[in-house]
């Protein structure tokens, strides 16, 4: 996860594949265990305050997290015309959780966490995302997300897939028998938003997972955001629905009216981000719709 400097400085460095790392200098390591699933870790940095580390991936930086939160939450809650029931699985930070409370119709949002100590570390050191998790509208189910899919008789009229990258514990949540239960658990006007990796450094995954969503849902879309602290900075979230689409079905005036305070989320940057460039329209070429 780091490495010492000459200095005696402390670094976090993320390699990822063989050609590119990010560097973050630690000010004091906060926690560090390892769970039955990974190494799990919270330092304090220079620059981006407190950040989650998974087997030594940035998952979340203080400075940067509200970007992802925000855009893989508001833009699915916005859509649907009344998203009273949530279900959200991995994102045991609770940042997710978060952004869905943020909206008055939410009556109910489950958190799936497979990694109890996730949720427990984030709780200690990071109330700024896990302080929700308190929230009497919110069921914390320590479990594989997968099984959980799988077996539950609950409907969701949101599903949220708050997934690391495709190795470990989070793998099956990128295949098709889970995104067939996954839209088995959804209402009739579901959608489900998926972690869709970078478009940069992951090609053929996303496209493989927009596939398997292509095969199971009315409409499958791709959006953008940036952040600081993920490889490369783009990275994209998959939406998928039976029949709602996501710029179609806006209306920017809910936006408005919700009074929700954001730091990157907007109903312009909503609309934009599905404003895809060139090289990616053509690795998802057929497999996307029009917004």
């Amino acid at each position: 996860m780091s490495n010492q400097s000459n200095d005696d400085t402390l670094w976090i460095e993320e390699c990822h594949k063989d050609f590119v790392a990010m560097r973050f200098r630690v000010t004091k390591v906060l926690f560090a265990e390892k769970s039955p699933y990974q190494r799990v870790e919270i330092v304090e940095t220079a620059g981006h305050g407190k950040m989650l580390l998974n087997d030594g991936l940035v998952m979340i930086s203080e400075r940067d997290e509200s970007v992802y939160h925000e855009m893989i939450a508001h833009v699915p809650l916005f859509v649907h015309p009344e998203p009273r029931r949530v279900l959200v699985i991995g994102g045991g930070d609770g940042g997710t959780v978060r952004e869905a409370l943020k909206h008055r119709a939410v009556e109910h949002c489950r958190l799936v966490e497979i990694d109890e100590m996730v949720v427990n570390a984030c709780r200690e050191f990071i109330p700024q995302t896990s302080s929700s998790l308190d929230d009497p509208r919110v069921k914390v189910t320590i479990a594989d997300g997968v099984e959980f899919v799988a077996t539950t008789t609950e409907k969701y009229d949101i599903v949220i897939i708050d997934s690391t990258d495709p190795i470990g514990p989070a793998k099956p949540l990128f295949g098709s028998e889970f995104y067939t239960n996954v839209k088995r658990v959804l209402t009739d006007r579901g959608i489900v938003v998926s972690q869709a990796e970078s478009p940069y450094y992951e090609e053929e995954t996303q496209r493989s997972l927009v596939g398997i969503l292509k095969g199971l849902f009315e409409h499958v879309s791709v959006y953008n955001y940036s952040n600081l602290t993920y490889p490369g900075s783009l990275w994209s979230f998959a939406f998928s629905s039976k029949g709602l689409r996501p710029v179609a079905d806006f209306d920017p005036s809910r936006v408005a009216n919700e009074g929700i305070e954001c730091s990157y989320y907007n109903s312009g940057i909503h609309r934009g981000a599905f404003a895809l460039p060139e090289f990616m329209r053509k690795n998802l070429d057929g497999l996307l719709d029009e917004a």
